[in-house]
């Protein structure tokens, strides 16, 4: 399969998330009622953000957006994508975003990966209309991480690894790279045999030795890699049972998580980044809605042409 990201391919994923930024059914809220007043459809809680079965998948799905109508500014798709940011994205909406998110009971609210997108659309967007969302996020970010004493080491949304690498390309602070070496610099023999768990979108050993690469100079980094994971060999591609299965559809976006880590992390794991790519590539169809309102955000992820310091 084609490891490149072409205008042609760029209009298949464009078009996967036009197709859902505004669908608002089906969804899934993850939401703490504190009355009646709460029971209100998607487009009212967070207009914004309601589409793409979730508050997450719809602010990926605007960063994919945003990122492919810049990298394509003049292909067809590109002033859809764009019209589509601009209906959703406006200062009423991120008003109501912003007194969403600082409601009562909403401290935890997309803790840590949908706050991390957030962080990486409001970076790739640069807009004002997005600065207060942008604002209250990132401090609210900033406390968390200070405060946990532990890093998550999960497969899924809760990954610290992950969502700081996210951070740190977007909004680098010496307060997140610090936390990083906190949490992982003297971990050794890294449990990869033991991935992945059933439900896996990343890997946690990747994701580890991902925000690592981005903390420490390339020398400390080879040295500390050698001890983590000294040995790869046995990482291969793995296919969903049922990717009409919101929960096992995660394991098409693992071997695209895991292939642009291989990638970032050593040019010698070329190899088994493009094993991994062409698996996941092949997984995003569109067939699914429970595949399609996300893996082509990381398709594009893995795919993209990256300016300096960006994601």
């Amino acid at each position: 399969m084609d490891l490149e990201l072409t205008e042609a391919l760029a209009a298949q994923f464009a078009r996967l998330a036009l197709n859902c930024v505004t669908r608002e059914y089906p969804s899934k809220i993850a939401h703490t009622m504190q009355s009646d007043g709460d029971a209100l459809p998607p487009r009212l809680l967070t207009p914004a953000f309601y589409g793409c079965y979730d508050w997450h998948s719809a602010v990926h799905g605007h960063w994919l957006l945003a990122r492919l109508s810049r990298l394509f500014p003049d292909a067809p798709f590109a002033a859809e994508a764009r019209a589509a940011i601009a209906r959703n994205i406006t200062e009423e909406n991120i008003a109501v975003e912003v007194r969403y998110f600082n409601d009562v009971g909403r401290s935890a609210f997309e803790r840590p990966y949908g706050l991390a997108w957030l962080l990486t659309l409001a970076a790739e967007l640069r807009s004002p209309v997005l600065e207060p969302l942008e604002r209250a996020v990132l401090v609210r970010f900033s406390e968390w991480i200070q405060k946990l004493p532990y890093p998550v080491r999960s497969g899924e949304h809760s990954n610290t690894a992950f969502a700081l690498g996210l951070v740190l390309d977007s909004h680098p602070r010496e307060l997140f790279a610090q936390r990083a070496r906190d949490f992982f610099l003297k971990d050794r023999n890294g449990p990869i045999d033991y991935e992945p768990s059933g439900e896996d979108f990343l890997s946690p050993c990747l994701a580890e030795a991902d925000v690592m690469r981005r903390v420490l100079d390339r020398d400390q980094f080879a040295g500390w890699f050698s001890e983590f994971l000294p040995d790869l060999s046995r990482l291969k591609p793995v296919g969903s049972p049922d990717p009409g299965d919101p929960k096992f559809s995660h394991l098409d976006g693992l071997n695209l998580s895991r292939a642009w880590m291989l990638r970032n992390i050593s040019p010698t794991l070329l190899p088994p980044a493009e094993e991994h790519a062409t698996a996941g590539l092949k997984a995003v169809t569109g067939e699914h809605y429970e595949g399609a309102h996300w893996l082509a955000t990381f398709a594009v992820y893995l795919l993209q042409k990256p300016r300096a310091n960006s994601p």
